[in-house]
């Protein structure tokens, strides 16, 4: 069962996701909180695997908020899903530490399958953010490339090869299958690679891959 946080200041739409969310089976909505501050305080009192976290909201913002929590002893997963795709948002956003950035217009049925992506250790990004990422992969300046490039630097052939996968988008199970690897394996290999490349997560990972002119 993933245990999921709702947190947005605007009542209806925690009732709506809440309602969508509580249909699936696999997910149990936990807590809900009105801003930052509050899903923080309710991330310290319930166990949360995966948190949606609005970007505008009063006292403390989406974007302040997914660094605090994914700075706690048991972090959760951090899908930011907000009304705005404004580059500032989901560069931030990925900087601090989600692990998805989707719109309030997503498909119900894709939020569903974030959450359980994300929870099991993917990345899920709208396909307007996804954009973005790429436009910023082909504006990366010299200087950025060639850091990139050393931290990448740090891992093993292998490690280049899942990182390559991981940086298309590939969940562990697909790498698993296109390297002839345990999915078991893949997830040591993915640990391995977040901790040599000093990133918090899949998305920061599969960027800094990017930066490096790392492909398949």
């Amino acid at each position: 069962m993933i245990r999921v946080l709702i947190v947005d200041d605007d009542a209806l739409v925690r009732l709506g996701l809440t309602d969508l969310l509580d249909g699936d089976p696999g997910i149990e909505v936990a807590a809900q909180a009105s801003d930052g501050l509050h899903a923080i305080e309710q991330t310290t009192a319930h166990r949360i695997d995966v948190a949606l976290v609005d970007v505008r909201m009063p006292r403390m913002d989406g974007i302040t908020a997914t660094a605090r929590l994914r700075a706690l002893p048991h972090p959760p997963k951090v899908i930011t899903l907000t009304t705005f795709d404004l580059d500032d948002y989901v560069y931030s956003a990925l900087a601090a530490g989600a692990d998805g950035f989707l719109l309030k217009d997503t498909e119900p049925a894709e939020i569903l399958r974030a959450v359980h992506l994300v929870a099991a250790g993917s990345a899920m990004l709208h396909p307007a953010a996804a954009r973005r990422v790429i436009d910023r992969y082909h504006a990366t300046s010299r200087p950025q490339a060639a850091a990139a490039r050393a931290r990448v630097g740090r891992l093993t052939p292998r490690e280049d090869d899942v990182l390559a996968l991981l940086a298309q988008g590939d969940t562990n199970a697909d790498i698993a299958a296109r390297l002839g690897m345990r999915e078991s394996t893949v997830k040591a290999h993915v640990s391995r690679i977040l901790a040599a490349l000093d990133v918090s997560n899949r998305v920061q990972a599969a960027l800094l891959a990017r930066d490096a002119g790392i492909s398949t």
